[in-house]
């Protein structure tokens, strides 16, 4: 290992421009932590809200953006068990994934699932552990029930459309055109509906009501998701790209014994991520090596050209997961 690294830097807050390429000296490992030497880094929404000064990344952590990568482990620090130096994982970051090499706890590693790349295997963490613990273990979602995903076509999207469908869920999406809709319907949705044309409410309603909705959007959906839940019903809250505050009438809260629910990954202790993990490597990646589940991929950039993959995701043309080619 060399001591100094290239790495791409939030130069002030702002548009994509303001990624810039920069030398960092290469991380040494915390206890319970692993230095990954990273050949790809996936490209995530809270990549973006860094970027633009509007999500500030955790006081412990590095001020790098990139929250999940592939590659091979070089260093590990004091107490790291189950993980050796030359293991190939993806992992789930604090921070810092736009670098050549990369810390973050041996607890958040999974192994690169058989027969895949690390292209591919880059793109498993921040939505696998997302979708895992919003749908599944906050959510509740059974085999049989109906589940709404908003935002069907992102990384995000075509992960919870997949798993809910290995686990027999009824799977409902929305997408914003009908190029988008054919490929969540290829990945396993039912039904996918183009909210520029359709009212999900009356959708939802016609087919009995969502028993969980996942859903990134916020503002004026908070209200319509509440409308469309089924008795019982679970909203999970994971993003609000519409806006955070709305108004709403709790009444059908009640009278519907409905659950609202959300969460943020970042923040949450390095004890519960591995928790997370822990649950991914049990039930999701023999999914995952038998071909069952897998990331849908949209493209890949240079590492030098992180800008132009911020700007491709922010124009929200992209269907599945945005990376960068980081090592050989």
């Amino acid at each position: 290992m060399t001591q100094m690294m290239r790495a791409v830097e939030i130069t002030k807050p702002g548009g994509p421009e303001v990624l810039k390429e920069t030398q960092r000296p290469v991380p040494v490992p915390a206890q319970g932590q692993v230095v990954i030497k990273v050949a790809w880094a996936g490209v995530n929404r809270p990549d973006a809200l860094q970027r633009a000064g509007a999500y500030a990344p955790p006081p412990t952590a590095s001020d790098l953006p990139g929250l999940e990568a592939s590659g091979e482990v070089v260093a590990l620090g004091d107490g790291v068990t189950g993980i050796a130096i030359g293991d190939q994982v993806c992992a789930l970051l604090p921070g810092g994934g736009y670098a050549e090499y990369v810390a973050t706890p041996a607890a958040h590693c999974l192994p690169v699932p058989k027969g895949m790349g690390m292209k591919e295997a880059a793109c498993l963490p921040e939505t696998f552990f997302t979708v895992w613990s919003n749908v599944f273990m906050r959510g509740s979602l059974k085999a049989g029930e109906r589940i709404l995903i908003h935002g069907g076509s992102s990384g995000i999207g075509t992960t919870a459309i997949q798993l809910a469908s290995a686990f027999g869920a009824r799977v409902f999406v929305t997408a914003g055109n009908a190029e988008k809709c054919a490929a969540c319907v290829e990945l396993g949705a039912e039904r996918a509906i183009n909210y520029r044309e359709e009212d999900f409410v009356e959708v939802m309603k016609a087919e009995g009501g969502a028993d969980v909705i996942l859903d990134m959007v916020g503002g004026s959906y908070i209200a319509r998701n509440i409308d469309a839940l089924d008795m019982e019903g679970r909203l999970v809250q994971i993003a609000f790209l519409g806006g955070a505050k709305a108004e709403i009438n709790f009444a059908p809260l009640m009278m519907k014994r409905l659950t609202m629910t959300g969460s943020t990954l970042r923040p949450q202790s390095d004890l519960a991520k591995g928790g997370i993990a822990t649950e991914l490597r049990e039930a999701v990646w023999p999914l995952l090596e038998a071909g069952r589940v897998a990331p849908v991929m949209d493209s890949e950039f240079a590492f030098e050209d992180a800008a132009g993959a911020h700007a491709h995701m922010e124009a929200s043309q992209h269907i599945g997961k945005i990376v960068l080619k980081v090592g050989g």
